[in-house]
């Protein structure tokens, strides 16, 4: 799993540490692929597979633009530039491949999730909003669109509708993690602290918790009021100053996103 890089103020604290499970977009379903087309089977989309997931954008950037040159309607290809134009920190150039491969298949899965993404990252919550329920309509079950579903009505404040949208998803998929998270980050920012506590403390002291499981911890923490302990848990793993700055991008977060809830 790999984390998009955003740096856009407050929005950019919020997802880097407080919801990055969301953002991150985790999900065991992989039902947001590229739709059937014998054009994606162009030779080279695997070195641009291949590129994307070692972490070389610049590569796939090079190998899609070859595919497109002589094949500019190919929505895999759209797709793949996309994902490496959004690695590369070029949200405007990632939207617009992405809106391309869209107009060629208004409902390609891959195009879809990767524009409501940027949405997110971008501070549009209400259009990604529209973005991840439109790929819902294709794919009802989807687990990665339902929990940046669930990010989107939680960054409006919508949170009893965001943790509709978890609560759902832990039915289809009871082991879902990055859910659970939302879940119960969810449920902090809405004013229900001893439960999100509750639901992280015990998955972050277990002997084999990692990193993110102490920070989801110390979000809940921060938003519960508890900032000291949030800042010893952050230390456990962060420097002084990214300590710091996790707490600053908290009550961030908790400053624009924590109002009264609605469905």
């Amino acid at each position: 799993m790999t984390e998009p890089t955003t740096r856009y103020g407050w929005l950019n604290a919020a997802f880097r540490f407080a919801l990055p499970v969301l953002l991150a977009g985790c999900s065991a379903g992989g039902s947001a692929s590229v739709s059937p087309d014998p054009r994606n089977a162009a030779p080279g989309m695997n070195i641009a597979d291949a590129a994307l997931d070692g972490g070389m954008p610049e590569t796939a950037l090079n190998v899609t633009r070859a595919i497109l040159a002589s094949d500019p309607r190919n929505v895999g290809a759209l797709v793949r530039q996309g994902a490496a134009l959004a690695q590369l920190n070029h949200p405007e150039a990632a939207t617009e491949a992405y809106q391309r491969a869209l107009a060629v298949d208004p409902m390609a899965a891959a195009a879809l999730l990767g524009l409501g993404r940027l949405q997110l990252s971008r501070g549009s919550a209400a259009d990604a909003e529209h973005t991840f329920a439109k790929l819902l309509t294709r794919t009802p079950n989807d687990r990665t669109a339902m929990n940046n579903l669930g990010v989107a009505l939680d960054l409006q404040g919508r949170h009893a509708a965001a943790q509709d949208v978890y609560e759902e998803l832990l039915r289809i998929d009871p082991n879902n993690r990055a859910a659970s998270v939302n879940l119960a980050l969810s449920l902090s920012l809405s004013g229900q602290a001893d439960q999100s506590v509750a639901m992280l403390r015990g998955p972050a002291a277990q002997p084999d918790a990692t990193p993110r499981m102490r920070q989801d911890l110390a979000v809940a923490l921060a938003l519960s009021g508890n900032k000291r302990e949030a800042e010893k848990l952050l230390l456990t793993d962060l420097s002084p100053a990214d300590a710091a700055a996790a707490l600053a991008g908290y009550e961030a977060l908790d400053a624009k996103v924590k109002r009264p809830t609605a469905r």
